[in-house]
């Protein structure tokens, strides 16, 4: 339950709400959307990533000049954690046609996908099966498939979103295959939420022009994942998963052709070496490195392995300078700090309120900006809540949905955020949530086409961990069709690409040369990667650091 000294100010979000209901069920605008002047300016003043100490130039690599995030920059600039002349690269433990690193959403379909298409595959998890930020998302998918809708209007959509910095060859794939993959999963067992009448029901999110959001309650990543799962395990024979075995190092053939990986096995510490004639990399994201000290949503893996391995191995990344931090992560009760609570609240009608109990933004501009009215509600206007440890946050008006939806809509739409809530004492249905940006989304990533193909021969990517599908924001439920969409394509391309390509002799000498390149950069560090696993000790996240950081911008 909620500390008294907040009780005031729940008073006021609840005497406010008959009058913002009656305001919602009239049509009149309650809080109208910025303009485009406006989101700039509140981007530039309050967003982390505007901060100049956000971003810094990197000193080696395909990106070398280029100003990336700070805390990315350093994990690139690092060591490997192997030594490669102790490997013997001709006679590997594994071989097979595609290696999969990364067992979450996109590396599932690329493996089904690839069978389908007469490939092999071994995926090499770092944690379980199925362990990732596909599981953890709630909210929804995006697919144009209703009437009202088309994929071009999708596109419009989400390039906008994205600032226009979306490679549009991506966003085309991305928009176009999307009710081909919503057909996809109801034909693998997704059951999507329907309407009376058995049509797909559709929602908005942030930043949308239509309603276009499908969905399994707020248990659709789980619903997918479990989905995909089930697929994967029921084909042994064509598919084999290395769970708690992450893939420490890229290996290339003599020809610079990427050839497999290093695998390390966490529980007996042992590396193994798998030769494939493709590989795709779908290792997610990196929230786990709390990026500029903020909680995040992200699952425990999520450490931006992906990343380091191909960058070593010669991949160009882009838009790296980029992090989404998502509106609305819990910051009370303080045991589920950083949780995500969904988009999908705001879409049906759940509102931000500042101490006051008053909206203080349009509830659904894309999250940028979204996230950015929040920082400054609470740093430069001081209309704030703050939590028993210092945490600062906003309210985020749940019982409205159910005056607008009708009595139950929350239990029966929202059930795991019921019960998240419920445990501490809070009836999110009676009582509203309080939130702040949480990091969430790795906006850039490694440079891909259209065919998942980089500028490494064999080496593809889907998922979280490719740059330039979503240019420097994504908008909500892109990211689950996004793995989809992108995952099937590894595996289409990558089954096809395995057929014809022959290898030559394994070598792991780019690992020395990007060594050699930290030494003549006089680069000094004991930094070690990939991380695999993040490392908590009070330095690593600091529960003030917003307040003080944004100080400067106060005075």
């Amino acid at each position: 339950m909620y500390p008294e000294y907040m009780n005031e100010s729940l008073e006021k979000v609840a005497k406010s709400r008959n009058k913002r209901f009656e305001l919602e069920k009239s049509g009149e605008p309650v809080f109208p959307p910025m303009n485009a002047e406006e989101r700039e300016q509140v981007l530039n003043k309050f967003h982390p990533d505007y901060k100049a100490e956000a971003r810094r130039k990197i000193h080696i690599g395909q990106n070398k000049g280029e100003k990336l995030t700070t805390e990315v920059a350093d994990m690139l600039e690092s060591h490997s954690r192997i030594k490669p002349e102790l490997f013997d690269l001709t006679q590997p433990e594994y071989e097979t046609d595609i290696l999969i690193i990364g067992g979450g959403g996109a590396g599932c379909a690329a493996a089904i996908i690839g069978m389908e298409n007469g490939a092999k595959s071994i995926i090499s998890t770092k944690l379980r099966l199925g362990d990732s930020n596909s599981m953890m998302s709630q909210g929804g998918m995006q697919a144009a498939v209703t009437s009202q809708d088309s994929p071009t209007t999708h596109y419009l959509d989400a390039i906008g979103g994205g600032h226009f910095d979306n490679k549009p060859d991506l966003v085309r794939a991305l928009t176009e295959d999307g009710p081909e993959v919503v057909k996809w999963l109801e034909n693998l067992g997704v059951v999507w939420d329907k309407n009376e009448d058995g049509s797909l029901q559709v929602l908005h999110g942030g930043g949308t022009s239509r309603k276009r959001m499908h969905s399994c309650r707020d248990y659709t990543g789980a619903i997918i994942m479990r989905t995909l799962m089930d697929v994967v395990r029921n084909h042994p024979d064509k598919i084999t998963f290395l769970e708690f075995m992450p893939t420490v190092e890229l290996i290339l053939d003599n020809k610079g052709r990427c050839a497999g990986g290093i695998l390390y096995n966490l529980e007996t510490e042992e590396y193994f070496t798998v030769k494939a004639k493709a590989t795709i990399i779908t290792t997610g994201g990196y929230g786990r490195l709390h990026i500029r000290g903020y909680d995040t949503t992200n699952h425990y893996g999520a450490t931006g392995d992906g990343l380091v391995i191909a960058y070593r191995a010669g991949a160009k990344l882009l838009y790296m300078d980029s992090v989404q931090y998502h509106p609305t992560g819990s910051v009370f009760p303080e045991q589920i700090a950083g949780f995500l609570i969904t988009e999908k609240i705001r879409g049906a009608g759940g509102q931000p309120l500042n101490k006051h109990g008053e909206l203080f933004v349009f509830p659904r501009e894309p999250r940028d900006v979204e996230s950015s009215a929040f920082i400054r509600e609470c740093l430069e206007r001081n209309n704030g809540v703050e939590t028993p440890s210092g945490r600062l946050g906003v309210w985020l008006d749940s019982p409205l949905i159910e005056m607008l939806q009708g009595e139950g809509y929350i239990n029966k739409n929202f059930p795991a955020m019921h019960r998240q809530f419920i445990r501490y004492g809070i009836d999110i249905t009676k009582e509203p949530m309080l939130v702040y940006p949480s990091l969430h989304y790795q906006n850039g990533g490694i440079e891909i086409n259209e065919r998942c193909e980089t500028n490494i021969p064999g080496l593809y990517v889907a998922g979280e961990t490719s740059g330039g599908v979503h240019g420097r924001n994504r908008l909500m439920g892109n990211s689950v069709l996004d793995y989809n969409v992108f995952g099937r394509r590894a595996g289409k391309y990558a089954a096809k690409y395995v057929k014809s390509v022959k290898l030559g002799p394994l070598t792991l000498e780019h690992i020395s040369n990007y060594e050699n390149e930290l030494k003549k950069a006089k680069i000094k560090t004991d930094r070690i990667a990939p991380v695999l696993l993040p490392s908590y000790t009070p330095e690593d996240v600091r529960k003030r650091q917003l307040t003080a950081h944004y100080q400067g911008t106060l005075r």
